[in-house]
């Protein structure tokens, strides 16, 4: 925890939090023993929970290259996590100097270590929010200081929305967001699937109910499919998530079934 002198105010060290979860699988190492002791829960139920995390940053990567050179400039990464290797803006800015990157997060720890990151970093922001309030979010001064909603931007919700529970009505979430975009927007997601694998993907939504502070709802591809309404999948649609532009074929496993994620880039008319 060196970026920050002190445990943000509104953080729980018993409790595990979704993003530092996160930030251990990926070998972070802004978590607690608590985090890591649900990772090792989901290890068990899942050995190769790093593999797919790996899977996922990478498919973020590839994406935000893919979305710089249909000459998106502006990028909104909801729910952005602890902020790691490869982060939006690092790949968007080494491809497009001009692009800009705001952040959101409801998570003290995200939110502290991505302000210490961006401080001196031109045309990115940090906005502490909840992505389930998107009227909030749109309005927030951070965000309308670097966003042009009058010009394309990329939604990135990259293993967000399968945190979001059915009550809270994801597909209503998705439009509201959909909605404020200008024409020739995009749309980037990844999301858990229960198709593939039902009985891990029931046993990891009840650990993360158990030990962690947003549960886990898990949807069948028709259900993540719905969620680009509105959007156009630019190719190869929705797939899972290694097979999505992998840079080579040293990428894709032998049963891409396995990484249970689906993932996906849509575009709005225009």
């Amino acid at each position: 925890m060196e970026a920050i002198d002190t445990l943000p105010e509104g953080v729980d060290p018993d409790k595990a939090s979704v993003a530092r979860i996160y930030d251990a699988m990926l070998g972070g190492e802004h978590n607690f023993a608590i985090d890591r002791e649900a990772l090792a829960a989901f290890t068990a139920i899942d050995p190769q929970v790093r593999s797919l995390a790996r899977a996922n940053r990478a498919f973020l990567g590839r994406a935000v290259r893919f979305l710089v050179d249909a000459g998106v400039r502006q990028f909104l990464d909801l729910g952005s996590g602890i902020p790691t290797q490869g982060n939006v803006h690092e790949v968007a800015q080494a491809a497009a100097p001009d692009a800009r990157v705001v952040y959101v997060d409801n998570d003290p720890v995200a939110v502290a270590h991505s302000a210490s990151i961006l401080a001196d970093r031109p045309g990115t922001g940090i906005v502490n929010g909840d992505i389930r309030r998107p009227a909030e979010v749109l309005a927030s001064p951070g965000v309308r200081t670097l966003i042009d909603f009058d010009q394309p931007v990329a939604v990135l919700m990259i293993t967000i929305l399968h945190f979001i529970t059915e009550e809270e009505r994801p597909a209503d979430l998705v439009a509201a967001y959909r909605d404020a975009l200008a024409p020739g927007s995009w749309l980037a997601l990844t999301h858990a699937t229960n198709e593939d694998r039902p009985d891990t993907a029931a046993a990891v939504g009840k650990l993360y109910r158990s030990k962690a502070t947003s549960p886990v709802t898990a949807r069948s591809r028709e259900g993540i499919a719905g969620l680009f309404d509105g959007f156009e999948l630019a190719e190869p649609g929705l797939v899972h998530v290694p097979l999505w532009r992998p840079d080579s074929a040293a990428e894709v496993p032998e049963n891409p079934r396995e990484y249970w994620v689906y993932a996906g880039v849509g575009r709005t008319a225009g």
